[in-house]
């Protein structure tokens, strides 16, 4: 008979001691279960969640917990899915009844009965989430694992209890989180888990946009979320996805001109500013600078192949895939909108780096312009030595340039410094098209070095670009 491994040091919460005595007190047996054991024996930091699984009701022990302790937090019931949750001392608590699931092919939601513990573990996704840890007096922190999810963990594979092909026709969501997991834990799909995700790839339909938006937030913001890119694409799932992405996949060949695979390139560019950002939007823009060079790409015996005007064709593609992904449509898209339309300007000004290029560049990109040179940096995958210290100086050089023209110029987000208020009063004007002119003029001045960003300054240039115009000024006015 095989050694029990107890982990009672994991259970050093008090919450875990409250679940105790209320299982007692209830007769019932309860357990911790899945994540957060898994994490401790990775020791992968603390767990902000914990998922408690008793063999009987789950709300019950979730209304008796509370009663134990301190300040009697509120207890959320979900009666359809027969859980509860709790929170105490900054930790979520969920409470359900061991249960038995069985599915019907059109749908993820299960038909659920009571079961055992071992019914219990059964349903679970991977073995590795199937750890269960006793919560029982008798033996509190006994480890039981039925599917050897230890010898996984040890081993970094991801492996689910029953036929792979079972649980992901049953629950498609699997494949994304299997997936998932390893993204997150450096961890191998097992060879036959693998298979059964190509197998059942196209079951992914019957999950709703938002869960599959969920577990692609998790894979991109992973330490190298290229794993689960790769992964999603050799295992068919990403078209059904991220046909953009998949779109930029190969290599065009005319007479002897090629161009970079732009699928695997921005798989080093989304690695690369992984290692300097968690925003996950900007990790976003890295995985979607380029979609709009596969619409745009062309060849000509000129000049070869070009993707002209990809940035602003990506920057309107990035809308289209946020609606149809069911993201947010709001000021976090427009973020990685400006981050696509806007991906190559820092690459252009770099080789000649002008006073009027940076202003402008410091201008549009406005409060974001340090994300989009992080961006910037991130896109360069050359593999020649030279060409990336030359590119990563230039950079430099353009870093040290804006730092200067927001000193001396006060560019970002900058108005110009005479009102469209003022602009009426001097020459005595109604609402027109001439005070839009006079600004956009004095914007442009300012912008190209012509005038300082000053009131005087600007006032001046505004009085000539009026009597360009054939505008009087105001006789109150007059000197």
């Amino acid at each position: 008979m095989s050694e029990v491994k107890n982990y009672k040091e994991a259970l050093t919460h008090s919450v875990f001691k409250t679940i105790t005595q209320a299982s007692a007190n209830l007769q019932l047996e309860s357990y911790v279960i899945g994540g957060f054991v898994r994490d401790h024996i990775l020791q992968r930091g603390t767990a902000k969640d914990i998922d408690i699984v008793t063999i009987g009701s789950g709300i019950e022990l979730a209304k008796e917990v509370s009663k134990l302790l301190p300040n009697n937090p509120k207890v959320q019931v979900f009666k359809t899915y027969g859980t509860a949750m709790l929170k105490t001392e900054g930790i979520e608590v969920e409470f359900v009844g061991a249960r038995k699931e069985s599915y019907r092919e059109d749908s993820r939601n299960p038909i659920v009965e009571n079961g055992t513990l071992q019914d219990d573990q059964d349903r679970r996704d991977f073995t590795i989430n199937a750890l269960a840890l006793s919560l029982s007096k008798s033996d509190f922190g006994n480890l039981l694992d039925p599917f050897g999810g230890i010898d996984d963990l040890k081993s970094k594979i991801i492996r689910t209890p029953l036929d792979p092909n079972i649980t992901y026709s049953d629950d498609p969501l699997r494949m994304m989180r299997a997936i998932r997991f390893a993204s997150q834990l450096n961890f191998k799909i097992e060879k036959e888990s693998l298979e059964a995700i190509s197998k059942n790839k196209d079951r992914i339909k019957i999950i709703t946009k938002e869960r599959i938006v969920e577990e692609l937030h998790k894979i991109l913001l992973s330490d190298k979320p290229s794993v689960g890119f790769l992964l999603l694409e050799k295992t068919g799932l990403l078209p059904y996805i991220l046909p953009e992405l998949i779109a930029l996949k190969g290599i065009d060949e005319v007479e002897g001109q090629r161009h970079k695979d732009n699928f695997y390139h921005t798989l080093e560019v989304v690695d690369n500013i992984s290692e300097n950002t968690d925003d996950l939007w900007l990790r976003w823009s890295a995985l979607l600078h380029d979609i709009g060079k596969a619409p745009t790409k062309r060849f000509s015996k000129k000049v070869g192949w070009t993707f002209h005007g990809h940035e602003f064709v990506g920057a309107k593609m990035v809308f289209k895939l946020f609606k149809r992904l069911k993201m947010p449509l709001n000021d976090k898209m427009k973020f990685v909108q400006k981050m696509v339309l806007m991906s190559s300007r820092p690459i252009v000004i770099a080789s000649e780096v002008t006073d009027s290029a940076v202003r402008r560049l410091v201008f549009d990109a406005g409060d974001y312009i340090e994300e989009l040179m992080t961006l910037c940096e991130a896109d360069i995958t050359t593999k020649n030595p030279k060409r990336f210290k030359k590119y990563h100086n230039n950079f430099k050089i353009v870093r040290q340039k804006i730092v200067e023209v927001e000193e001396r110029d006060h560019i970002r987000n900058f108005q110009p410094p005479v009102s469209g208020e003022e602009i009426m009063e001097t020459f005595n004007i109604k609402p027109s098209r001439e005070i839009g002119t006079i600004k956009e003029a004095i914007k442009e001045a300012i912008l190209e070095g012509e005038i300082v960003n000053e009131y005087k300054a600007a006032y001046e240039y505004m009085i000539k670009k009026g009597e360009e115009l054939g505008l009087k000024v105001a006789k109150h006015l007059r000197i």
